[in-house]
């Protein structure tokens, strides 16, 4: 019954929408429109060009006229200036009258649409209410939690297309016919898409948003792996410290290693260097690297000298080099890539590219060798989007060829062969180059 009372709507708003005598109207208000915006706008140019020239009348006038005549002279200046001003508020409300009369009938189509927009709208969140009440999944033990239950929050609605991946329906088979899940692994098959990052027979874990609060639920009480983003063994690698002085400190950053505590990781670079400089003042942190991305990073033990290094990166004068190795050969030996990027609402921290929404994302590149089916690159960043590189080398219209290891945009192995191996900037105290280089260790 819903979705019928919803066509019906459709249907009113496609009959309006096509009235002749609305596309008349609304063809004649926007020319209307126009007309006016237009004169006003000329108006309004005419009277700045009037009143540069009562300046520069004043300006000649004082030097040849006496006293008595300049006043008299001024006068008349102010009184052509009231006059000015006065005519086009009454051009204002004329047009304003006119525009009224003109509009009247296209603002009462225009109210009946937006009457049906709202009702569509309304019925659409009772619909969609009702259905995500009656959508229900199963566990090992049998228990039945609908999506509202699931996303058990008021200020969060179920994302569209909840429940509709692959996961969520096989369980829901394997427990409402008594059997037990034993392993199970989701792949793309197909053409990719024009926004997110997959490929053909590559495996990809369930979405954040969608998903990982439905599995939560259905896979309570089956034996899982354990999270290996939940271990500690970030707390065993070793921070190494390559430069420091009285403001500055540079660390080569291990991969799979925050750069800042993230929810459930508290072990981060910022940690390590609060503890062992626990008087350095301000942020810390000047930029970021990905978790899985490995090199230079660098911190300052001053508010004043995070400020002006920010300063820098913000106005795109710091000088930084990337290395990467590719999952199979690159035809060109050089390039630009400009795609660019969003959060992935529904699945983060992966990024989408959006040519609506996202951030503009600039990236140059040069080969440097080609070896054993992979190509060794140069990435030089000129934007500092989040997973810039990682998108940039595996979308199907970047490079399309994801960087070994990804195991968010390509085949997970035993890390992402991505390294930030050089970074160039001005040094916050003495103004001097300062520049440093860490080979990557793949």
């Amino acid at each position: 019954k819903g979705e019928l009372e919803i066509d019906g709507i459709n249907a009113q708003l496609g009959i309006l929408k096509k009235d002749k005598k609305y596309l008349s109207l609304k063809k004649l208000v926007k020319k209307i429109s126009k007309e006016i915006e237009d004169d006003l706008a000329f108006q309004r140019k005419r009277m700045k060009l009037s009143r540069t020239d009562r300046k520069a009348q004043k300006k000649k006038a004082i030097a040849i006229l006496s006293a008595v005549e300049f006043q008299q002279f001024t006068k008349k200046l102010t009184q052509e200036s009231y006059n000015n001003q006065f005519f086009l508020k009454e051009l204002q409300a004329y047009y304003q009258s006119k525009f009224e009369l003109i509009s009247k009938d296209f603002l009462s189509f225009e109210a009946k649409i937006t009457a049906l927009k709202q009702a569509r709208k309304e019925k659409s969140n009772y619909l969609q209410q009702t259905l995500f009440s009656k959508y229900a999944f199963l566990n090992q033990q049998k228990e039945l939690k609908n999506l509202l239950a699931i996303f058990d929050n008021p200020a969060i609605k179920p994302p569209a297309g909840s429940g509709e991946c692959a996961a969520p329906k096989l369980l829901q088979y394997a427990f409402a016919n008594n059997l037990t899940p034993i392993a199970m692994a989701e792949f793309w098959w197909g053409i990719s898409p024009n926004s997110a990052v997959r490929k053909h027979k590559n495996y990809y874990p369930a979405c954040q948003g969608r998903c990982k609060p439905i599995l939560s639920h259905m896979l309570k009480g089956v034996e899982m792996d354990p999270n290996v983003l939940l271990d500690t063994l970030s707390e065993k690698q070793e921070l190494k410290i390559i430069y420091e002085d009285a403001v500055l400190i540079v660390v080569d950053k291990p991969a799979e290693f925050l750069s800042v505590p993230g929810k459930e990781i508290k072990d981060a670079v910022y940690t390590r260097i609060k503890e062992k400089y626990p008087t350095a003042t301000g942020p810390l942190i000047v930029h970021r690297l990905d978790m899985s991305t490995s090199g230079i990073l660098v911190l300052t033990k001053t508010k004043e000298a995070n400020k002006i290094l920010q300063s820098q990166f913000i106005n795109r004068t710091i000088k930084k080099r990337y290395v990467a190795l590719l999952d199979g050969i690159l035809p060109e030996d050089s390039g630009k890539i400009q795609l660019p990027l969003r959060v992935d609402l529904d699945d983060r921290p992966k990024q989408l590219v959006d040519f609506t929404h996202g951030k503009a994302a600039e990236t140059r590149w040069e080969v440097l060798r080609r070896e054993n089916g992979k190509t060794r690159v140069h990435f030089y960043p000129i934007s500092g989007r989040t997973h810039q590189l990682r998108v940039h080398a595996a979308h199907k219209n970047g490079l399309n060829t994801p960087i070994v290891g990804d195991d968010l945009y390509g085949k997970k192995e035993n890390r992402l062969h991505l390294h930030a191996e050089f970074i160039e900037f001005l040094h916050p105290t003495t103004n001097k180059k300062i520049s440093f280089t860490i080979p990557p260790e793949f």
